[in-house]
């Protein structure tokens, strides 16, 4: 029974750190939607701040599930950075149906989300 809790809070660890993430990132691009409308931003600068969104939304989660994990922080952040990208990459293909772009900005992607994530860890 014991395992069977503690099986179950490494779930919740995970679900709540990757909530976290999906908060932080809704709430940034809303502000960097709203600084376009204003600021009528180039496609450089949006660009730049989706990657900085990706970072500190990853960064924060794996800060999160380092607090929660305590031991092997920088692991689990970084099977946080994963899971993130899994389901960005998830809702993209739900969304669009096919993944747009190549292939240098997938691995670039997933390498920008798996090492914010094993950041947070590590500095948690």
């Amino acid at each position: 029974m014991e395992r069977q809790v503690r099986k179950d809070s490494k779930v919740m660890w995970v679900l709540k750190s990757l909530l976290a993430s999906y908060v932080v990132t809704g709430i940034l691009l809303l502000l960097m939607a709203m600084a376009l409308y204003k600021l009528e931003l180039n496609e450089k600068a949006v660009s730049a701040a989706i990657v900085a969104i990706y970072i500190m939304a990853t960064l924060i989660g794996g800060i999160i599930i380092g607090k929660f994990a305590k031991v092997k922080r920088f692991l689990w952040g970084l099977g946080l950075g994963i899971g993130y990208f899994a389901l960005l990459l998830l809702i993209t293909l739900g969304v669009y149906h096919t993944l747009n772009g190549d292939g240098t900005n997938l691995v670039t992607t997933f390498i920008l989300c798996a090492g914010g994530g094993m950041a947070g860890g590590m500095l948690s």
